[in-house]
């Protein structure tokens, strides 16, 4: 028999995509129809913001939802899902652990992408743990098959990543999760700049680096994590050292 989601998840999945929208244009992550968010729902359709609007102006009845192949199932007149959905759905093809999706701009995390630096630091504790180094992923044009593509090889062992010269992109089990990710690198980018500014940014060493990531069971945190791991400044694909 086909799952239906029911309407409670649905309009409780709504609210989360809201809120989250909201928070991220006053946090200043977004800019006019920048940014884009999605949830999977329990029957295997996606809700998605709508292209060219504001996160500040998205409510519940402005979201679109689409089958897994992108097609639109329900919106509002007027309204077709985001330009870069080909993006969020290659993270639910390919991660069965993923159940939203969100890209947005925030300016510390984006000022690394587009210095084209990965996040490769571990510096900050919380984020040893939590997060882990975070590449930069190839460029890609956005709207097309090329961003997916560059994002597919990370997302095995990556929640988050930089995408070069454009943003930053979280995913999560839900989409408090996927937020809390992107929240965390934003701080965690910050911090590292003014680290920089004040004279270096300095990484805890490797034997606590490793603890912190056994740590990870303990704390309950989920998701992927690519363990230590340092990339390359002249090249895309990442590397141990």
């Amino acid at each position: 028999m086909e799952m239906k989601a029911s309407q409670q998840e649905i309009e409780l999945i709504k609210s989360q995509i809201c809120d989250v929208c909201h928070k991220m244009w006053q946090l200043g992550w977004v800019a006019a129809n920048d940014g884009n968010v999605s949830a999977l729902l329990s029957d295997g359709t996606v809700l998605a913001t709508p292209t060219g609007m504001s996160k500040s102006f998205i409510t519940p009845e402005k979201l679109v939802r689409l089958d897994r192949q992108g097609n639109v199932l329900e919106a509002a007149e007027g309204l077709r899902p985001s330009s870069e959905i080909k993006m969020h759905l290659r993270c639910y093809d390919k991660r069965e652990d993923v159940f939203s999706v969100i890209h947005a701009h925030p300016p510390g995390a984006t000022g690394f992408a587009v210095a084209h630096r990965s996040m490769d630091m571990y510096n900050m504790i919380e984020d040893v743990a939590a997060i882990g180094s975070v590449p930069l992923t190839p460029y890609g044009t956005p709207s097309t098959a090329e961003v997916p593509d560059a994002i597919e090889p990370y997302l095995e062992e990556h929640d988050v990543m930089l995408l070069e010269n454009h943003g930053a992109l979280a995913v999560g089990s839900d989409v408090i999760t996927a937020f809390y990710r992107m929240e965390s690198l934003e701080l965690w980018a910050k911090i590292t700049i003014n680290a920089i500014i004040l004279g270096g940014s300095h990484d805890i060493s490797r034997e606590n680096i490793d603890k912190l990531i056994n740590l990870r069971k303990y704390y309950q945190i989920t998701g992927r994590h690519p363990g230590y791991k340092k990339y390359p400044k002249d090249e895309s694909e990442p590397t141990d050292r």
